[in-house]
């Protein structure tokens, strides 16, 4: 009898080695890239290609970025390092750090649960930074725009100081104090 329970035991262990692990059967190969600061994963047609300027190239393993964040490119799968998944859709990218660009309303809506989004939504187009019309920029300043350029110096500013590593953390009453003054003076100013 004991010999039986022997046997059973070895052909067990015998039939255990030769089963494929589950965590084993869930990864594929999965390839670390450096990729250039302007390389895009970009998902078109059902797959991910790698993309820099004008030229794509097909990918063959999963793709492993610096940052940790993983890119399946059969599926469009992307695991980011804090755990989130999501899957990118027609139009969409990961670029180099590991951020998602969605290339549809729609797209950026699924990704966050939201199906109220039409599928054929497309995104407002906005106007590129050193491109504005001159008839929006004007000539000079209005007194509100330079009330609000100033308040935004005084952010920074304020910004600068509380992400100092310093022991003692800096007071911002001074800087806290002139905000103060800015928003009364934006109350009164004149909306052109």
């Amino acid at each position: 009898m004991r010999f039986s329970h022997l046997t059973a035991s070895l052909l067990l262990g015998a039939s255990l080695a030769f089963v494929p692990r589950l965590g084993a059967a869930q990864t594929s190969v999965v390839q670390a890239v450096r990729p250039n600061r302007n390389t895009q994963f970009f998902y078109t047609n059902g797959v991910v290609v790698q993309r820099l300027g004008n030229q794509s190239t097909s990918l063959t393993q999963n793709v492993r970025l610096p940052n940790g964040t993983k890119i399946n490119v059969r599926s469009g799968i992307v695991e980011l390092p804090t755990g989130k998944i999501t899957t990118l859709r027609e139009g969409d990218y990961v670029n180099a750090e590991g951020g998602i660009v969605f290339g549809s309303p729609a797209s950026a809506a699924a990704a966050r649960g939201d199906t109220s989004v039409a599928a054929n939504s497309k995104f407002d187009t906005y106007v590129h930074v050193g491109t504005a019309p001159t008839r929006i920029l004007g000539d000079a300043p209005t007194e509100r725009e330079q009330l609000l350029m100033r308040k935004i110096e005084l952010l920074s500013r304020k910004v600068t100081l509380l992400t100092q590593t310093n022991p003692n953390p800096p007071s911002t009453e001074a800087v806290d104090k002139q905000l103060q003054e800015i928003d009364v003076q934006l109350k009164t100013a004149k909306r052109e």
